[in-house]
């Protein structure tokens, strides 16, 4: 495990000695999707309080698959963001608590009172760079978190799926004294006390603070940047095939770059399109301050994380690109939402069928496979690494 951590963070320190080495001319030449193609991505920034190490990315590493930072200790980060499909669980809305199974295998047990998640479960590769505009450059500590964008770092990010009652408390305890219960169940447990006190220095290391910054410098190891499209853009005209090639020239043509831009295929803004709402919830979701606005997500590795949207209602590439077709009318999807209120940026892509292959073909072409799908064999805890998911 911490081999492999170690060979990410070789990665990571070669993207910023590449970035370093160029001029402020050179990035000047690069390409631009507002204008034509992504630049290549950046270095992996770091917030000065969380530097990332081999040891505290293999802690952050064991808590992100240790079921033992949930309520009923059957859910993991890795339940819901599992390596094997691309971090994510390929379900079109999450199942915490009081479930079993992996993926579209997994069902709640009866009796349930749990719901749904919210919302549909976002990759957790390369959201290192959440934020990063079209120059490449970002901060870590403001990258927008969440459909809704409604908190910023990778260190915030990682305490709101503890807290939240169908995502992993469940009812073992209340939301107001669950960090609480969460340190004291690791404080009992001697390899975490040793690994944490080896990481930040102390003898009463393990604190809900330390404990996201350890998961948060195991995601930011969770980079997939080398896919037929980058190695295109490094000079590979071979990477891409004529397909693809036609494909990327139609992402261009369709003004697919006024949000899907930058060197993650996102402009990290917040827009107002309609998407429906998923039927297996009680209520419709308002989106960022209830104006049903939703963050752009990153387009890289889209081909390895169905079902789409925020609501998770399009199972296909093909359905997304039947409600790009639709909404252009312009017609609202989504009853709550009306036309007057939909982003002026969002146009419509009305394509051929062989022009929706030739631009899906492209969007697979944004798939790196080879990120880190490391699971493992223990944890801590003496758990089952993932939770209820055999």
């Amino acid at each position: 495990m911490r081999k492999n951590i170690s060979a990410l963070l070789t990665i990571i320190i070669l993207f910023t000695v590449i970035i370093q080495a160029c001029t402020k001319d050179d990035r000047s030449t690069a390409i631009d999707p507002s204008v034509s193609t992504p630049i290549q991505p950046g270095t992996t920034s770091t917030p000065a309080s969380n530097p990332i190490t081999n040891d505290t990315a293999a802690l952050g590493q064991l808590l992100f698959w240790d079921p033992i930072l949930s309520g009923g200790k059957d859910v993991a980060c890795a339940t819901c963001h599992h390596p094997n499909n691309a971090y994510t669980d390929g379900l079109d809305l999450s199942l915490g608590p009081n479930a079993v199974g992996y993926g579209q295998s997994r069902r709640f047990l009866r009796p349930n009172d749990v719901p749904f998640t919210k919302r549909n479960t976002q990759t957790l590769l390369n959201a290192a760079f959440n934020g990063m505009g079209g120059n490449g450059i970002y901060e870590p500590l403001t990258a927008p978190m969440f459909w809704d964008s409604r908190i910023q770092s990778l260190e915030n990010q990682v305490i709101s799926p503890i807290l939240g009652f169908e995502e992993m408390r469940g009812h073992a305890f209340s939301e107001a004294v669950a960090l609480d219960s969460l340190v004291a169940r690791l404080t009992t447990i001697a390899e975490y006390r040793q690994r944490f006190q080896t990481v930040f220095g102390n003898s009463k290391a393990i604190t809900a603070a330390n404990i996201s910054k350890a998961i948060a410098a195991f995601e930011r190891t969770l980079i997939a940047m080398n896919s037929p499209f980058d190695r295109y853009q490094k000079g590979n005209k071979a990477a891409l095939t004529e397909q693809q090639v036609q494909g990327m020239q139609l992402f261009k043509d369709e003004g697919c770059p006024l949000c899907h831009s930058g060197p993650m295929f996102s402009d990290y803004q917040l827009h107002v399109m309609s998407v429906p709402d998923n039927t297996q919830l009680s209520s419709s979701d308002a989106g960022a301050g209830g104006t049903y606005a939703f963050r752009t997500p990153s387009l890289r590795n889209v081909g390895l994380t169905a079902p789409y949207m925020h609501s998770g209602v399009f199972q296909t590439l093909q359905e997304v690109l039947k409600f790009y077709d639709d909404i252009g009318e312009p017609i609202s999807q989504n009853p709550h939402v009306a036309v007057q209120q939909m982003d002026v940026k969002i146009q419509r892509v009305a394509l051929r069928d062989f022009e929706q292959e030739q631009l899906i073909s492209f969007l697979k072409a944004l798939t790196d496979p080879g990120f880190d799908k490391t699971i493992p064999v223990r944890v801590p805890s003496g758990l089952n690494p993932g939770g209820s998911i055999r």
